[in-house]
């Protein structure tokens, strides 16, 4: 008995694609090996380890969990869409190398995605805030310290952009 395919279009990293899964596919899989995408990594393939996580519509999901069907018609940001499109990374990244928030670096991409969807909600996120949202992932290496102070350092560097883009704005209109 084989099992249903499906013809899912998905918005992954701002480029829409479209291509045929298996109907028990997980989204993992699918940007793996359909879409070639292997920055997402797999541990555990139960959800347990958030090595996987991707950003859906936003929001950081397991994507070991999630059938690459149920992901038809929405967007996916997988750790290569993470930064600008001309290849820069995002102040996350930055700052996880900065701080040295990564030692074997497989659970990096799953904590980076984490910790952006966190800042993209909340620019002021308390310590108990960063330890929620990271708390679907496991690093058994770094315990933690550098990845915490990357994301406290990437707020702080995301708020003063947000104010100066508020000061430029204010010139502009006054000008």
């Amino acid at each position: 008995m084989t099992g249903s395919t499906h013809e899912i279009e998905i918005r992954v990293n701002g480029e829409s694609r479209r291509a045929t899964a298996a109907g028990r596919m997980s989204l993992a899989d699918f940007l793996r090996d359909v879409l070639e995408l292997t920055g997402t990594h797999l541990g555990c393939e139960h959800g347990v380890c958030g090595a996987c996580t991707v950003l859906l519509d936003g929001e950081p999901v397991r994507s070991c969990i999630v059938l690459a069907a149920q992901a038809d018609g929405h967007t996916v940001t997988t750790i290569e869409g993470a930064g600008s499109p001309d290849g820069r990374l995002s102040v996350v990244q930055e700052e996880f190398c900065a701080a040295h928030a990564l030692q074997c670096g497989y659970c990096t991409p799953g904590m980076v995605l984490a910790g952006q969807a966190l800042l993209e909600r909340n620019r002021r996120p308390a310590l108990a805030d960063i330890d929620e949202a990271l708390s679907g992932n496991i690093c058994r290496c770094t315990g933690y310290v550098q990845i915490r102070e990357a994301i406290e350092r990437a707020a702080r560097r995301l708020r003063l952009q947000d104010e100066q883009a508020e000061v430029d704005t204010r010139d502009r209109i006054n000008h």
